[in-house]
């Protein structure tokens, strides 16, 4: 038991990352068990999350989940999502500034200071290209696929820094696989014949994409293929940007 209990926390703390959060969101539950006079309120942002907390610490949980879900062991963690960290932060925050501002003003002042930044610098910030806040040649390509109004949806195959994006954009673009493959490396033929090759096999590419109905392949230039997909029978429909948009006549309705 002392083992699965540590496993637990183990996880806890990964869950916390560098620990600030989890210090913050302690001495807010703390603040509203003693603060906070509405019991409704303190039931659902204070007493709950601590039998939350309580639940995923107490052994007998972990062995009841990992016995009932298949992948119960990796996605143990998922039990913390139920707390409402930001929830409780962000109302103790209020309330102890509400009740005193003077100590509310120094306290909310001091952490935004000594552990805020400014999101703008993070590396992986950019500037919005468009007012869908996606890549644009993600955008264009699909603008060259989309279906007219009234026309059957489609399929296209598209390479894994395009998926993301598609199905944001146009919900009439459907693909043979999506972030989950890419995320959890489940197998597709597609996306085996696809990405997973560093030169791609036309004949086993098309076979694939064939079977899974797809009407186009959205290809980037100076993408490794042993024959050229004109070749095989497909039509270069349009170069957007970086990517050449083939359409595959026998998957045309």
């Amino acid at each position: 038991m002392y083992g699965i209990f540590m496993e637990s926390w183990v996880i806890f703390k990964q869950y916390g990352g560098n620990g600030f959060m989890l210090v913050l969101f302690a001495a807010a539950l703390i603040y509203l068990l003693i603060a906070e006079k509405d019991y409704r309120k303190k039931m659902v942002i204070g007493i709950a999350p601590l039998i939350v907390l309580l639940g995923f610490f107490v052994p007998f949980t972990r062995i009841a989940y990992v016995a009932i879900l298949d992948d119960g062991a990796d996605t143990y963690y998922r039990i913390l999502w139920l707390l409402p960290m930001g929830v409780c932060i962000a109302y103790a925050g209020c309330k102890l500034f509400a009740s005193h501002r003077r100590i509310g003003t120094v306290v909310v002042s001091a952490l935004i200071i000594l552990c805020g930044s400014i999101v703008y610098k993070n590396q992986y910030m950019q500037r919005a290209e468009n007012l869908y806040h996606i890549p644009q040649v993600a955008i264009d390509v699909c603008d060259v696929i989309s279906p007219k109004e009234g026309e059957p949806r489609v399929r296209a195959v598209f390479p894994e820094e395009l998926v993301h994006f598609v199905r944001q954009y146009d919900t009439n673009i459907m693909m043979p696989y999506g972030r989950d493959i890419i995320a959890w490396k489940y197998y597709n033929a597609v996306h085996e014949a696809y990405e997973n090759v560093e030169t791609i096999n036309a004949e086993e590419l098309l076979a694939a994409t064939r079977e899974t109905k797809c009407r186009y392949i959205v290809m980037p230039k100076g993408r490794s293929i042993d024959v050229d997909l004109e070749e095989m029978g497909l039509t270069l429909i349009a170069e957007v940007d970086a990517y050449n948009i083939y359409e595959d006549p026998k998957m045309v309705n």
